[in-house]
């Protein structure tokens, strides 16, 4: 099996692809198949969250190349920046994943924050879409940094 263990900083050409979700993204070790389907071995420094476009070093020299995969999420909209903020907050406050656009924010399904979305006013869609959330107040963007400080990628049920 392939191993890959070192994060490239410099632009590189990727020589292979890797299309994952975010759950998988978040971790720090893990088995999973490149888009040619051979089975690689990740390896890297936790604390990491990998994104779309991250390149890593495979341990016989290629160059694999991150792809965020879509999967289901459901974006809240509202043009009223308040009522989004708060939305915002609430979600934050559950220790949730957030992407944050403009007008929008993107978290993975959960029909039960849906619900809550929409007894605070805001209007909510489930899509497939890739999932690039925050990085979180901590995160530094070099080798050997805090990254989210949220290791756990989001294993944990939630009581709903």
């Amino acid at each position: 099996m392939l191993i890959i263990s070192q994060r490239l900083q410099q632009p590189r050409a990727a020589d292979a692809r890797l299309v994952l979700p975010f759950q998988m993204r978040s971790r720090s070790r893990f088995r999973a198949r490149l888009a040619d389907g051979e089975e690689v071995g990740v390896v890297l420094a936790r604390g990491q969250i990998l994104r779309g476009g991250d390149l890593l070093l495979a341990s016989d020299g290629r160059v694999i190349e991150i792809g965020a995969a879509a999967e289901t999420v459901s974006t809240a909209h509202s043009a009223d920046a308040r009522l989004l903020a708060r939305a915002a907050y609430h979600l934050g406050n559950r220790h949730v994943a957030l992407q944050i656009g403009e007008g929008w924010l993107r978290y993975i399904h959960d029909h039960v924050l849906d619900q809550m979305m929409h007894g605070l006013g805001v209007t909510v869609s489930v899509e497939q879409s890739m999932f690039e959330p925050e990085a979180g107040a901590y995160h530094t963007g070099g080798e050997g940094g805090h990254g989210s400080g949220h290791e756990h990628g989001h294993e944990h049920g939630h009581e709903h």
